[in-house]
């Protein structure tokens, strides 16, 4: 008795392969997404006066603030952003690139924001992730050169003289080395003519010049946190929002080779590159045609001797110097198969193989003549299919 066929049976069912690659490519697709545009959302963890920084001289806290009593701010992360007509806090850093606060400027033309401007020189804490240590006061010359842009004037000098000041009817202590303006009529002065809060003319454009009055740092003080709340709703339109601005912190404009892949215009391009592959893929499931037999690394017969000799003599560079030796071959070879008598040879071959050519006059001389000056591999193989053709024809009208 023979033994029972024994069924193939899969390891794998075809449909489970194929959900576990479809998922698989779509884990890889989010991740690949996530890591690309994780930089733009990750909180800074060297501090500095940025809406995302817990350092002293950030504004997270006021962030939060603002988000824990009912406003919640957002954050314009790209140019498109800075034409929102919500409130839009512009915290300005040492670091910052002038050109971005130039284009902020533009945008915001006809729109309500508040500048802040820079006040401490830090340093970042190494053994606290995210916090950081003042140094010193910047010098006057690097206020004056971000102010500026934004405003015709300058830093005061000299310390105020008031303890306390009144900030939209919350009374504050006087910070740390008061940083002020010349101001005659003032939005928040700590002074006569000492202004803290400023309007610029001729725009809804509002600076101040103190930011330890709203950042981390201030708010830690209870009487400067409820006034912080309060100077931001003094500023509010009519809408009543809030926005922080990242484009000054260089958000929207780190562009990589990830995200030209993934952004107009390169979006179509990837797109058209991933369906063809996905086609490819389609295609390739399936096989058509038998499959190819491995052929020898070193083919026999004569053919395969004739071919590698040929390839030899290319590389060699070689090939333009056969015609001589071809139409010598084929004089002995013709005077050979047509019975020439013995002895003759060269001119006199040649002689009296034209003479068996009763058609043309030195016919097989003209031939192999023209065979023995081809320069080119074109010329030659013609030249030699008609002195063959020459040699073939006289033999069969001897037959």
């Amino acid at each position: 008795m023979s033994a029972p066929a024994i069924e193939a049976h899969e390891p794998f069912n075809r449909r489970t392969l194929f959900w576990g690659i479809f998922a698989s490519l779509l884990a890889a697709a989010g991740f690949f997404l996530l890591s690309t545009y994780a930089p733009d959302f990750r909180q800074p963890s060297d501090g500095g006066a940025t809406p995302l920084s817990s350092g002293g001289s950030g504004y997270a806290g006021l962030a939060k603030w603002l988000r824990l009593t009912g406003d919640s701010p957002s954050m314009a992360r790209n140019e498109s952003d800075l034409t929102d007509p919500a409130l839009m806090i512009v915290t300005i850093s040492p670091d910052s690139d002038p050109e971005a606060l130039s284009r902020i400027i533009e945008f915001r033309e006809e729109l309500d924001t508040l500048f802040v401007l820079p006040k401490w020189q830090t340093m970042p804490l190494w053994h606290h992730e995210g916090w950081e240590m003042k140094t010193e006061r910047l010098p006057d010359s690097v206020i004056n050169s971000w102010l500026g842009r934004i405003a015709n004037a300058k830093i005061g000098n000299g310390e105020s003289t008031v303890k306390q000041f009144d900030v939209a009817g919350q009374m504050v202590n006087v910070p740390d080395q008061l940083q002020w303006v010349p101001d005659q009529a003032p939005l928040i002065a700590a002074g006569n003519g000492k202004a803290v809060l400023t309007e610029v003319e001729d725009k809804p454009f509002y600076i101040l010049t103190d930011p330890d009055l709203i950042n981390n740092a201030g708010l830690k003080d209870p009487d400067r946190a409820a006034a912080a709340l309060k100077l931001i709703a003094f500023l509010q339109p009519e809408e009543g929002r809030v926005m922080f601005d990242l484009t000054l912190h260089g958000a929207g404009r780190k562009y990589d080779l990830a995200k030209l892949l993934v952004e107009p215009p390169f979006l179509a391009l990837t797109l058209t590159i991933l369906i063809a592959a996905a086609l490819a893929f389609l295609h390739g499931l399936g096989r058509f045609g038998p499959a190819r037999a491995e052929s020898r690394a070193i083919a026999f017969g004569k053919r395969a001797l004739v071919d590698t000799t040929a390839m030899l003599l290319r590389r060699a560079g070689r090939l333009e110097e056969l015609g001589d030796r071809y139409a010598a071959l084929a004089r002995v070879r013709a005077g050979a198969l047509l019975g020439a008598p013995h002895g003759l040879q060269g001119e006199a071959l040649d002689h009296w193989l034209d003479s068996r050519d009763k058609d043309e006059v030195g016919g097989f001389t003209a031939r192999a003549q023209a065979t023995g000056e081809a320069k080119s591999l074109t010329q030659m193989h013609e030249a030699a299919e008609r002195l063959h053709d020459w040699t073939a024809r006289r033999l069969g009208e001897r037959r």
